[in-house]
């Protein structure tokens, strides 16, 4: 296990992730494994879980780019299974059962920008910066940035950040719809926590089918992305969770979901 480059804790249903090599967080081969293994035992645990907050430890970085010393034994060969294995990591984040919230500060750059974008909501910090500075390197973001930038931003300024490698300010960022909210460094994991808290409360199933739906229907065509809404919608229909969400509002009292 590499479970000490990334950690985490659940309480009262909200898994705090931590990214833990400070001061920059950089997402070496072995911190990726690591995150990928919080993830998998976050899967078997999920039951305890209803949010995730992800945040990078120390004071500098959310997480900043890649081993760079590792790019120059790289080859054609050994490069694409390496990236092949970064896509499958960050996909275990991107399709968590429950939304995962990215708490961004300082440095958030290449490949940390990229495990941004596989979260569900992102806030950040007043002095976060963010980037893709592949190009300064003549590579492009290869860890799932090119497929999934084109989600956030307009294809003219996703491009214009790709080409020319420019850091963004946290204001920028929030311009741009890369990030949801913009807050002081000390208030960041409050706001974040205070989010996933908000979403904990809400009923599981809902909150879980709803993410399925979206990450599954995003890039399908309105008529196939009606039926898969469809199909997820009905099956909460035979849930103990829906009855007791109407039986609640009907008889004016808080609902009790129990996950079933």
């Amino acid at each position: 296990m590499s479970q000490a480059l990334a950690q985490y804790k659940i309480e009262d249903f909200i898994a705090q992730v931590t990214l833990n090599n400070p001061p920059m967080n950089p997402l070496t081969t072995e911190a990726k494994v690591a995150l990928g293994e919080v993830f998998q035992e976050l899967e078997e645990q999920s039951d305890k879980v209803r949010a995730v907050v992800l945040s990078g430890g120390g004071e500098k970085a959310f997480a900043a780019g890649a081993d760079i010393k590792a790019f120059l034994e790289l080859t054609p060969e050994t490069a694409l299974p390496r990236l092949e294995k970064s896509h499958q990591i960050f996909s275990l984040v991107e399709n968590y059962r429950w939304p995962v919230i990215a708490a961004i500060h300082g440095f958030c750059l290449g490949g940390g920008l990229e495990l941004a974008l596989c979260c569900d909501i992102r806030y950040a910090s007043a002095d976060a910066v963010l980037g893709f500075p592949e190009v300064n390197l003549s590579i492009f973001p290869g860890n799932g940035g090119m497929a999934r930038g084109l989600h956030f931003l307009g294809l003219g300024r996703f491009k214009e950040l790709v080409y020319t490698g420019r850091r963004i300010s946290a204001a920028e960022a929030y311009e741009y719809g890369l990030v949801e909210k913009v807050v002081p460094r000390e208030e960041l994991m409050d706001e974040a926590l205070g989010l996933a808290r908000s979403i904990a409360k809400r009923g599981p199933l809902g909150v879980a089918g709803a993410k399925k739906v979206i990450n599954q229907t995003r890039d399908l065509a309105v008529a196939e992305a009606l039926s898969v809404e469809a199909r997820n919608w009905s099956e909460l229909a035979d849930t103990e969770d829906m009855k007791e969400g109407a039986r609640a509002f009907v008889e004016k009292r808080k609902p009790l979901y129990h996950c079933r």
